[in-house]
C-alpha cells in the first residue's frame, strides 16, 4: 500500500473491541484488512465490563488463548429490593462450550491484547490516528477518502467497508441508515474503583426505587457501581469527588479506596433496520445499542464479527457467491433485537419509577421464584433468547432436528488422532466448513469428486468419536476422540452427520445415508458456479491444521 492510494479487500472503520476483533477473525482467514480509528491510543479506562461464555467462544475463535487477559468468574447475579430482600438471581456458575457462563474483564487490557495480535497477520495493516472524511459505493467497489491527524488525505479502494464505530458511526449516518429505538431520561453515574476492602464477588442489582444501584467485581482488584441520578442532581456536581465518596461511604471506605474513573452517562436501546447497505456493512454500536442490564452489549458485537467474517472471507477466497452475505443481517438483527429487548426487560426490574410499581414488580418475582417454572426463566437462564437463528444460511427438514440447524455446534474438549494433547473441539476443527460423522465415516457414503469438490470449497471431513470407537478410517476423513460428553448429546445417534460453517453453526443435519444429497445442497447453497480457490487456500488450511 502506498501514501496516496490505498487498495485493501475490507476497509474497517474502527477499532474498538469489536473491531479488533473482527481484524484478527479476517486476519486469520488470510483477508487483506486496511482497519482505520481516529483515536491514536486505547482508551485506558474501563467501560464494558462483562463477557459470556459466547463471546469468550468466539474470542478463541479469534486467536486468543485462555488466560491472555484478565477475567473473574462470576458465580451468581442477586437481585435485592429494600422490599422483599433477595427476590432474584441468576445461577451464572459453570461451563458451557468450554468457557465460564459469565466472566468480568478489563476492556483496555482486552483492546490491547486484540490490537497486538493484529501484527502477526502480514494481510492486516492499522493506521491510527486516521478518519474517514467520505466514500461512495459504486456498486463494484467501495472508494473511501481518509484524514490523518496531520491533514493529509488518502485514498483506498476496497472490495467492502465494515463500520465499527461506535454509536455515533459516520458510516452509519452516510449510509441513511436511521438508528431506530429509544433513550432513557434517567442520568447513571458509573464508578470504577480499585483497592476496595472486602469487595464482592458477583454481581449485585439494588433494585430501590429512591436510586437503583448495579455493583459488580472486576480484575486487578477493581469494583464498579452505577448509581441513577435523582431529579434535580447534576452530572457535573454529582462527579465532583467529595460527591462520589459521599455516594459510596454506604458501601465501603470510601476514603480508601483508588477512584479510577467517573463518567455520567444515559442508556440506548437502539437499531438499525438493516445491518448492511450495498458494499457496506455495519457491526457493534454502530448497527445496536443495547442498555447494561443483561450484559450483552459487547457480546453482541462479538457475534456480529463471528457472524460476518467468514462470509467474508469465503466470498473473497472466491468460495462462496456474494449472496452469502445477505444472511448477515437476516441472521444477527433479529437476535440482536431479542438481546435488547431482554435488556429492556431486566431494566424494568432494576430501576422501576416508585414504590409502587417496585412493589408491584419485585413482588410478582418473588412469587415467580417459588415455581420452578418460573425459578428457572430467570435461575437458570431460560429468559436468554439462545443464539439460533430463525432464518438464514441454514435448512432444517422436519424430523432431523437432533442438533438444530441454525444454532451452534456445543464445544467441548477431544483428542485428534494425531497427538495426544487434548484441546477444544473449535480448535481442533479450525478455520474450516466440517462434514462430521458422529461415530460413523462419512467419507465411505460420498463420491471422490463429490469430497473433493468439498475440499476445493474449503471444507474438511471428520469422524467425530467416542472413546471405545476406533472404527477403520477413509483416507478423506479426519478422526476426533470426543472426552466430553456434550459433544456426543444423547439425542444424536451413531451414524448422524452435521455440516458445521466456520462460524460453528450448523448448516444442516441428517442421518449418514443421506449425506451426499447433504453435501449437494450445501454446496449449491453457498458456493457460485464453477468455483476454483486460489491454491494458497490449502496452505492455509495446512498450515493451521499443523499449528
Amino acid at each position: 500500500m502506498n501514501a496516496a492510494q490505498l487498495d485493501t479487500d475490507v476497509l474497517l472503520v474502527g477499532l474498538g473491541p469489536v473491531g479488533a476483533a473482527l481484524a484478527n477473525l479476517l486476519g486469520r482467514y488470510g483477508v487483506r484488512v486496511l482497519a482505520i480509528d481516529k483515536a491514536t491510543a486505547i482508551f485506558p479506562k474501563p467501560r464494558a465490563i462483562v463477557l459470556d461464555n459466547e463471546a469468550l467462544r468466539i474470542l478463541q475463535l479469534a486467536g486468543l488463548r485462555d488466560g491472555e487477559f484478565a477475567t473473574i468468574a462470576i458465580p451468581q447475579v442477586q437481585y435485592r429490593s429494600p422490599l422483599f430482600g433477595h427476590f432474584a438471581r441468576i445461577n451464572s456458575g459453570g461451563i458451557i462450550d468450554g468457557h465460564p457462563t459469565l466472566v468480568s474483564f478489563y476492556q483496555p487490557e482486552l483492546e490491547r491484547v486484540l490490537r497486538d495480535r493484529l501484527a502477526q497477520y502480514p494481510e492486516v495493516e492499522v493506521r491510527l490516528g486516521m478518519e474517514l472524511e467520505d466514500f461512495v459505493d459504486d456498486g463494484h467497489v467501495v472508494k473511501a477518502k481518509l484524514k490523518d491527524a496531520a491533514g493529509q488525505t488518502s485514498q483506498v479502494r476496497a472490495r467492502y467497508m465494515v463500520g465499527v464505530d461506535g454509536a455515533s458511526s459516520l458510516v452509519r449516518r452516510s449510509l441513511g441508515l436511521d438508528f431506530e429505538g429509544r433513550t432513557f431520561q434517567q442520568d447513571w453515574l458509573i464508578v470504577d474503583a480499585v483497592d476496595v476492602p472486602a469487595p464482592i464477588d458477583h454481581v449485585e442489582f439494588v433494585c430501590d426505587p429512591r436510586r437503583p444501584t448495579p455493583r459488580m467485581v472486576a480484575p486487578g482488584g477493581r469494583q464498579r457501581w452505577e448509581f441513577m441520578l435523582r431529579p434535580g442532581e447534576k452530572p457535573e456536581e454529582m462527579e465532583k469527588p467529595e460527591s462520589v465518596r459521599k455516594l459510596l461511604a454506604p458501601w465501603c471506605d470510601s476514603e480508601r479506596i483508588r477512584i479510577e474513573r467517573t463518567a455520567v452517562y444515559r442508556f440506548h436501546a437502539r437499531e438499525v433496520k438493516q445491518f448492511s447497505k450495498g458494499r457496506c456493512f455495519l457491526a457493534g454500536d454502530a448497527a445496536h445499542i443495547t442498555p447494561p442490564f443483561a450484559g450483552q452489549g459487547l457480546v453482541a458485537g462479538l457475534r456480529d464479527a463471528a457472524n460476518l467474517a467468514w462470509k467474508l472471507a469465503w466470498v473473497l477466497r472466491g468460495q462462496a457467491s456474494e449472496r452469502v452475505l445477505d444472511s448477515y443481517d437476516t441472521e444477527r438483527r433479529p437476535h440482536a433485537k431479542k438481546i435488547i429487548n431482554l435488556a429492556l426487560l431486566l431494566g424494568a426490574l432494576v430501576m422501576p419509577q416508585n414504590r409502587a410499581t417496585a412493589f408491584a414488580v419485585h413482588g410478582l418475582m418473588s412469587l415467580l421464584r417459588l415455581l420452578p417454572a418460573g425459578r428457572a426463566q430467570l435461575e437458570d437462564l431460560k429468559i436468554k433468547p439462545q443464539n439460533t437463528f430463525d432464518e438464514g444460511l441454514f435448512w432444517r427438514d422436519r424430523g432431523h432436528e437432533r442438533l438444530r440447524a441454525g444454532a451452534m455446534l456445543p464445544q467441548g474438549w477431544v483428542r485428534p488422532a494425531n497427538g495426544d494433547q487434548a484441546v477444544l473441539s473449535d480448535d481442533a476443527l479450525g478455520l474450516q466448513w466440517a462434514l462430521i460423522g458422529f461415530g460413523v465415516d462419512p467419507t465411505t457414503a460420498l463420491p471422490a469428486a463429490l469430497i473433493r469438490r468439498w475440499q476445493a470449497a474449503g471444507g474438511w471431513i471428520w469422524q467425530w468419536c467416542q472413546r471405545s470407537q476406533g472404527q477403520h478410517l477413509a483416507p478423506a476423513a479426519r478422526r476426533l476422540e470426543a472426552l466430553d460428553e456434550a459433544l456426543l448429546p444423547r439425542k444424536v445417534p451413531l451414524g448422524w452427520v452435521a455440516i458445521v460453517r466456520p462460524d460453528r453453526c450448523v448448516l444442516a443435519e441428517g442421518p449418514v445415508a443421506e449425506v451426499e444429497a447433504l453435501l449437494r445442497k450445501a454446496l449449491a447453497l453457498v458456493a457460485p458456479p464453477a468455483a476454483t480457490p486460489p491454491a494458497v487456500n490449502q496452505n492455509l488450511q495446512e498450515s493451521h491444521h499443523a499449528a
